[in-house]
């Protein structure tokens, strides 16, 4: 059995993995989650079905959320919760079958291979080797194939965002009537080149109503973030990281550690979370620990507490296991898993808190330093006429937003050194985790307005749009027409999803790098230059002259 995965930016050789992930995924774990990708699709086929009738079933739609969230790079490993996945998918899929009363048409991609017939998680992975990537290329041709996969990972993306949103009470049958929608066409396979492009920019749009419904969730429940001082070097006292996206989990956690003496640090993609005012509030959420999620194992294995992963972007955490947790999606190999909470009630994170009392804490605090977030769309707009002013006068040139996902790959310290190039008359926005490539530099500021503004975490796109298009219509003019580059990373599925949504809006010009997606044809790729005008990255000397130019 060979394992065949392309869907990252890290891919093995740039062209795909093939015996084991570069994130280090298993094949036995890459095969299940192609399984569940494949058994995600008849949902969806059974699901659109169903909607056509004017029916709608609940429980479909939050379990595929589930399925395509635990697809994403980083998020889960553990092939006993994978298999146990797919055995959900496989009744839900059996159950949608009857209710609907629809039938696969014969040849259809999801038709070809019966995993159905799997009574083992080894029964699985040998049945399943027979869905590989390359099978389906044989069959469609590279040009569908890389369209058929972009969607797929856009939908993961999306997929990620709609269930962060979901555990804060916020979803839109809109966006599951296009789940069930793309991914019949998938099942099928029944779609022209166009239909799929179009199914595709479909996708960016829908990722938009995603990243809103989680803002809602997030700036209702918490407040929309204000500009704030983060420490960003230890507190003497016994220590919890939590990393991740969830903003709810944080909130819980601080709750059940308040009293106890444990100083709580957010890391990597939690670091924007102090700016919601609902959050820093609690005195003993007191900095950020580390920095993105590549850099983890080395930060991690010296960390003096416990560490609790709450969505994705978990590394092999061999040297420190017995004081890592996993919740949510997130899931490792013989990790201790906080289970989800219940109706009406807050996840236990006893165990995180036990091991944090039991482990040595900081001996002392650590040297004062300090970084600032939190600007999120009103923080920046409250400002906005000071800003329009200062571009008005010229002393604001050209705004840069260099953001995306980090990663190991080489080529990454394109992003600092562009950064530290940045004509001091300019203004860097950044958010998700490409910001810790240069977020503890300095760049000062022009009259008041700090030249680097953290807009928050990689969903916080949305905010970032919405800045965008507040500025395009102070300016009476299209995001285009602004003086606003796009220069961004990517990694991982979430990354696709944004990039769509730029590209729906259609705003063009993106430089994209560290390398382009392995899984996008040379023929797909034209299309998008032809189109949008989206480039690879280059020299940061070429990239500056050609945005000021």
């Amino acid at each position: 059995m060979t394992m065949f995965c392309f869907q990252c930016e890290q891919t093995g050789h740039g062209t795909g993995c093939t015996t084991r992930g570069v994130c280090g995924k298993h094949d036995t774990t890459a095969v299940l989650q192609d399984a569940i990708i494949q058994t995600v699709k008849e949902i969806g086929f059974y699901n659109d079905h169903l909607r056509a009738s004017g029916k709608r079933d609940a429980a479909a739609d939050h379990l595929t959320l589930d399925l395509l969230f635990a697809t994403v790079t980083n998020v889960d490993f553990d092939d006993r919760r994978l298999y146990s996945l797919f055995q959900n998918a496989i009744a839900t899929a059996d159950r949608l079958r009857r209710f609907s009363g629809a039938t696969l048409p014969a040849g259809a991609p999801v038709s070809q291979v019966d995993l159905h017939a799997a009574k083992s998680g080894e029964n699985l992975v040998e049945i399943a080797g027979e869905i590989a990537i390359s099978r389906r290329k044989e069959a469609v041709g590279e040009d569908i194939l890389a369209l058929q996969e972009l969607l797929t990972y856009g939908i993961k993306g999306t997929a990620a965002y709609a269930h962060h949103a979901l555990i804060l009470g916020k979803e839109a049958d809109a966006v599951y009537a296009f789940f069930a929608k793309a991914l019949s066409s998938l099942a099928t396979g029944n779609a022209s080149m166009d239909e799929w492009a179009g199914l595709v920019l479909e996708c960016g749009h829908v990722n938009l109503k995603a990243m809103e419904l989680l803002d809602a969730g997030n700036t209702e429940h918490f407040g929309h973030p204000q500009p704030t001082q983060v420490r960003i070097t230890p507190k003497k006292g016994k220590a919890i990281a939590i990393s991740g996206h969830d903003l709810l989990d944080l909130e819980e956690l601080l709750k059940q550690t308040e009293g106890k003496g444990i100083n709580v640090y957010t890391h990597g993609e939690m670091l924007p979370a102090h700016g919601y005012p609902e959050l820093k509030r609690y005195s003993h959420l007191v900095g950020n620990y580390g920095g993105a999620w590549q850099d983890q194992h080395k930060e991690f294995t010296v960390f003096p507490g416990s560490i609790l992963m709450t969505t994705n972007c978990i590394q092999n955490p061999k040297g420190y296991e017995k004081r890592i947790f996993t919740t949510g999606c997130v899931a490792y190999p013989e990790l201790v898993h906080i289970e989800d909470r219940k109706p009406g009630g807050m996840k236990d994170f006893t165990p995180v808190i036990e091991a944090a009392l039991a482990g040595p804490g900081f001996a002392e605090d650590g040297e004062d330093k300090s970084i600032t977030v939190g600007f999120g769309r009103e923080a920046v707009m409250s400002v906005a006429g000071k800003v329009i002013d200062a571009v008005n006068a010229g002393k604001i040139r050209r705004f840069f937003l260099i953001g995306g996902c980090d990663g190991a790959k080489t080529g990454r310290n394109y992003y600092t050194e562009f950064a530290e190039k940045v004509p001091k008359d300019c203004v860097i926005l950044t958010l998700a985790c490409g910001k810790y490539r240069f977020n503890k530099l300095e760049f000062g500021d022009i009259d008041g307005i700090p030249r680097l503004l953290d807009i928050g975490q990689c969903n916080d796109a949305y905010s970032a749009i919405q800045i965008a298009v507040a500025l395009a219509k102070a300016f009476e003019t299209d995001v285009n027409s602004l003086p606003l580059s796009f220069v961004l990373s990517w990694y991982e599925q979430k990354a696709v999803c944004i990039l769509l949504t730029l590209l729906a809006l259609g705003i063009k010009g993106i430089k994209l790098g560290p390398s382009l997606p392995a899984f996008v044809s040379p023929n797909v790729l034209n299309m998008l230059v032809e189109k949008f005008a989206i480039a690879p990255i280059s020299t940061v000397e070429e990239d500056l002259k050609a945005a000021l130019s």
